[in-house]
């Protein structure tokens, strides 16, 4: 065997020793416990937030990077309830589920107060732990800052929002005309003296209460999101947002149909969803550039509702239908490509499902699917 040969299989036998060398001991090391300098570097310098709480929401355990997200020091907040922290409704919500949580995670997003009396949203993983060397079980939880995303999200929203309050302008400019034709009449009317006053000012009544709707719905869009969840009539709401777009679906030459049980009821914050159906039977709408109809079918299934969304269009080509809740994709010349996305995250965050068909003989089929009663 020459020198070469030689070092070859010498580098190959050192090789073989490292790697099995790296893989015991550093695995073995991985799996014991951190020196304590390690740890205090994490402690210090991390940014996300680790609890450790009994089952009364008690603070048994908090990681200085509290400090970073709250500006509370660790030691302030142990003893306290965690439940002081959060917002009145997400109060509601830990006490309800603090003992139901299991070793299966729970992502929940809150909103927790700083030191400064501000309330930040955050994201929790939460899960239910047994502590063997104390018999207890435990709640623990790992925490981020989402307020720059949240606060990207409310932008990103509000955008969309001005953009179809200016889409609808000149429908509802054209509806509101109608009726300020007839008051205008009716005044001229009154002014040369005609009889049958009181039938005359009903109607003025009539036209301007009409005038009224259609503003506050246009004035709807531009107002920034809630986040109050309660029970809603669906019919109700969906009556408002058609109220909205029927004057621009009149321009289009598009009649709108509404079939749903008046009874029917979902968990929801209202402005959201309203924001959800606006997005959709608009899309609806535009979808027919030669007239047609919308159809908006709703009814219950096992604890949820689903309402559908029905146009004449010519349909959604196979090939994009999973690529329309993505962010900015669009099929139409000016369209913005949030409109999908938005809706989709609502949607998400009642619990519930949005899916897109394709007809099997025209057009395509949006159906909303919410939970009729409370859940987390």
């Amino acid at each position: 065997m020459d020198s070469e040969e030689r070092n070859n299989e010498t580098n190959i036998h050192l090789t073989h020793t490292m790697e099995l060398n790296d893989h015991h001991p550093a695995t073995d090391y991985l799996l014991t416990r951190l020196p304590d300098s390690m740890l205090e570097w994490i402690e210090n310098n991390g940014y996300d937030l680790i609890t450790v709480c009994n089952l009364d929401g008690r603070v048994l355990y908090i990681s200085k990077s509290v400090y970073h997200m709250l500006g509370y020091k660790a030691e302030e907040l142990i003893g306290i309830s965690v439940l002081e922290l959060l917002s009145p409704y997400d109060q509601s919500l830990l006490k309800s589920k603090f003992s139901q949580y299991s070793a299966d995670s729970q992502k929940v997003h809150l909103s927790i107060r700083n030191k400064e009396g501000k309330y930040i949203w955050a994201e929790s993983v939460i899960g239910r732990l047994r502590d063997e060397e104390h018999a207890a079980d435990l709640v623990v939880s790992v925490t981020k800052d989402i307020q720059d995303k949240k606060e990207a999200e409310e932008m990103m929203i509000r955008s969309e929002k001005m953009s179809v309050a200016g889409q609808l302008a000149a429908g509802v400019a054209h509806e509101i005309r109608n009726p300020l034709t007839s008051i205008k009449g009716f005044l001229q009317l009154l002014q040369a003296g005609i009889d049958r006053k009181e039938e005359y000012y009903k109607i003025m009544v009539d036209e301007i209460e009409k005038i009224e709707t259609i503003t506050s719905e246009l004035l709807f869009i531009s107002k920034p999101m809630t986040d109050d969840k309660k029970m809603e009539m669906i019919s109700e709401l969906l009556n408002d947002v058609i109220v909205l777009l029927r004057s621009q679906a009149k321009l289009k030459n598009v009649d709108i149909y509404m079939d749903l049980d008046k009874e029917q009821c979902v968990f929801c914050d209202r402005s959201q969803i309203k924001q959800v159906f606006i997005n959709l039977i608009k899309n609806a709408v535009e979808a027919m550039k030669d007239g047609g109809s919308v159809f908006v079918h709703g009814r219950t299934n096992k604890g949820s509702i689903e309402i559908d969304i029905v146009d004449e269009g010519p349909g959604i080509p196979e090939n994009i239908l999973h690529k329309l809740k993505e962010p900015f994709f669009t099929t139409k010349k000016d369209g913005t490509g949030l409109g999908l996305m938005i809706s989709n995250q609502i949607v998400e965050k009642h619990h519930g499902r949005l899916e897109i068909y394709r007809n099997p003989e025209k057009g395509s089929t949006f159906r909303v699917i919410l939970p009729t009663k409370q859940e987390y």
